[in-house]
């Protein structure tokens, strides 16, 4: 085995649901704007191709933790989604083949600091700043994967107020076309988490907020902010 010059990072693990196990995150890829009136809400066409930004696998919040408030932020936001776990290695697959590369499912959310991101738009210059930061990525336990993508409701509540309510069938681009897609771009692997964009009702988040939210058929998240 190779020797270090310094200690490896850990690695991000999401428990699978019963009990399983642990599922190793290789790395985030997120779709934008993937359901018609969040589009429009964030003033964008409904019917884009769709396109991805990154969060780091160490963006990872598993069960149990609460992400803090990051620094240089006034705005950040909630955006609840449902996230595939690709658990087979894949390359420019079909959608129709799509499904054999899911491992499972679980209910995440993308935190944003919504003015790094906004003023990153203006400027032409990425997202990283306002997407990919520590603890962005809150999520669920994964449930193994059954016959077909779910595709029931997606919620959030902040505080007991329900936020975000949907359902997975409004999605722009489903789950299969999402996977397929991806793998254009990316050889899929196991490990790689996909966010799979979010219903419209995203929203500012405080410090002490309590975050609860769902996705019928996978799971519940509940978190609270904790102080920046």
């Amino acid at each position: 085995m190779a020797d270090f010059v310094i200690a490896p990072p850990p690695l991000a693990v999401v428990p699978v649901a019963g009990g399983q196990g642990g599922f190793p995150v290789r790395r985030i890829l997120c779709v934008g704007r993937n359901y018609a009136a969040h589009a429009r809400e964030m003033g964008a066409d409904t019917r884009e191709p769709p396109f991805f930004f990154t969060k780091p696998a160490d963006a990872v919040v598993a069960p149990g933790r609460d992400p803090a408030y990051p620094s240089r932020t006034a705005n950040l936001h909630h955006e609840i989604e449902l996230v595939v776990a690709i658990g087979r290695p894949g390359r420019d697959v079909a959608p129709e083949e799509a499904l054999s590369l899911v491992y499972g499912y679980a209910v995440g959310v993308d935190l944003t600091r919504r003015d790094l991101q906004n003023a990153a738009k203006d400027k032409g210059h990425p997202w990283d700043a306002g997407k990919a930061f520590d603890e962005s990525a809150p999520i669920s336990a994964i449930a193994p994967a059954g016959a077909a993508p779910p595709a029931g409701r997606i919620w959030l509540s902040v505080n007991g107020d329900v936020k975000q309510d949907g359902r997975l069938a409004d999605m722009i681009w489903n789950v299969p076309e999402i996977v397929a897609e991806a793998s254009k771009l990316w050889a899929l692997a196991p490990g790689d988490l996909v966010f799979t964009g979010t219903p419209e009702g995203v929203g500012p988040l405080r410090p002490g907020d309590r975050v609860e939210g769902g996705v019928e058929g996978v799971g519940t998240i509940g978190f609270t902010v904790a102080g920046g």
